[in-house]
């Protein structure tokens, strides 16, 4: 007896139009039978194309900062922010495969045309700071390395574009794969440099604790919020809800039910492994500079000069080095997937991806070429830790209607959000909101 396929959800006022990333849509098989290992590796790779987005360069920046300056504490920072992701994401995976929808084409469906074209710009916006913050990374990857001028490297960076064409010639797992690869690069380097700081592991545990000190100090609570903008991305919302469906997992219920267990798995998996290198960074600050008394480093080149003497060991500035360049090619994929799916989505508009991602590089490559010409490194840093608050800040417009979505029956049918998650998602999102207003209660009264 076939499976029953059940007819899509009616709570939508039209049709969604052309699918998300329609050039790899529902392009990966799935296999129909088979032990469940098999069918749960046609779901491995969205994951961690989504991890990538939760330790970019300007997570570095914060985590360094965050590291150095206040030592462990903000490490529970690092572990709200990421059950917050794991959260957001299981809903992006099921707002996918219950409507068909990326949340870009939801919006677009849902609200009135200008509240849509307003979210579709601060979406721009909040890919805009990703990408400026990439930019800035990949150029200080590319300096520490093979001492490329920061000038000519954040132009170099634009060049990025031909590896991603190519690599989606070849097809959408080449993608995953280059992704993975240099996540298990950046894993190995943090693994070698952990071992060398010897970290107190003690204090790394309490660490994990909570603490009112990060709300009421105004200065940690900044930090803060660069560690959960750059943990919890808008981009990654848009992404997830649209590459999820470049798997040919069926229509009939018991398909999407299975696909969307696979694909929750998959992204939960993925974004521990993100918690990991997130906290080793800030880990790695702590143990190195917070403990001698070296608690204002935030830039990137500075960490890199510095971690050989403190760590005794040649070889960890270029560890730190590789592991950033990887960090910034990784995320300039991401970034121009979501920019083609948020541009598809609200606008109904296609472009190439080269002509797309020219476009971001090229608006992210003005204030990064100029703050990096006008004030060197020392301007990177600022820059990078703005990109982040900036990001917490566009999150809720973002993770609200991503709720109001996966809450309504008539929109999801038998696959919306069950009661008690859709109740943690909206404690997050007010959360997020209560966060980013007091972060402008506190600028506000100390521009005063």
């Amino acid at each position: 007896m076939e499976a029953r396929v059940e007819r899509a959800p009616t709570g939508w006022r039209e049709d969604r139009g052309e699918a998300s990333l329609a050039d790899v849509h529902r392009s990966i098989a799935v296999r129909r039978s088979g032990p469940g290992w098999r069918r749960a590796a046609a779901f491995l790779g969205p994951g961690y194309l989504v991890a990538v987005g939760y330790m970019d360069p300007g997570n570095w920046a914060t985590s360094l900062a965050g590291g150095s300056k206040f030592g462990y504490t903000l490490l529970v920072v690092a572990l709200v922010s990421n059950i917050m992701a794991i959260v957001l994401q299981s809903l992006c995976a099921r707002l996918a495969v219950g409507s068909g929808r990326d949340l870009a084409q939801a919006c677009r469906d849902a609200f009135p045309r200008p509240l849509a074209l307003g979210l579709w710009f601060l979406a721009e916006i909040a890919i805009i700071a990703t990408d400026i913050a990439e930019v800035i990374g990949t150029a200080i990857g590319l300096n520490l390395i093979f001492g490329i001028p920061l000038e000519l490297g954040v132009v170099v960076t634009a060049l990025d574009v031909f590896l991603i064409l190519y690599l989606q010639r070849l097809g959408f797992r080449w993608v995953e794969a280059l992704i993975v690869t240099l996540l298990g690069v950046i894993a190995l380097c943090f693994a070698i440099q952990i071992a060398l700081a010897d970290p107190d592991w003690g204090q790394v545990i309490r660490g994990f604790a909570p603490t009112t000190q990060i709300v009421r100090n105004p200065e940690m609570l900044y930090l803060a919020l660069g560690i959960l903008g750059a943990t919890v991305m808008p981009h990654n919302l848009y992404l997830h809800s649209g590459i999820v469906q470049t798997r040919a997992y069926g229509e009939s219920l018991p398909e999407r039910r299975q696909a969307l267990k696979y694909a929750t798995i998959d992204s939960t998996v993925a974004l521990m492994f993100a918690l990991t290198i997130n906290a080793s960074i800030l880990i790695l600050a702590a143990a190195t500079f917070h403990k001698t008394g070296q608690t204002a480093v935030a830039e990137l080149g500075d960490a890199h000069k510095l971690l050989g003497p403190l760590l005794g060991l040649a070889v960890a500035p270029t560890l730190f080095g590789i592991a950033l360049l990887c960090c910034g090619i990784n995320s300039t994929v991401t970034a121009t997937l979501a920019g083609q799916i948020v541009m598809e989505g609200f606008l109904k508009i296609r472009l190439a991806p080269w002509l797309r991602r020219l476009i971001t590089r090229a608006i992210a490559i003005v204030p990064a070429a100029a703050v990096t010409i006008w004030y060197g490194d020392a301007g990177t840093a600022k820059l990078l830790i703005l990109t982040q608050v900036v990001l917490s800040l566009q999150l809720s417009f973002a993770v609200f209607p991503l709720v109001m979505f996966t809450a309504d029956r008539a929109k999801m049918g038998e696959l919306v959000a069950p009661r008690w998650l859709v109740a943690f998602a909206c404690l997050i999102a007010v959360t997020i909101a209560a966060l980013n207003l007091k972060l402008l209660v506190d600028f506000v009264a100390g521009a005063a």
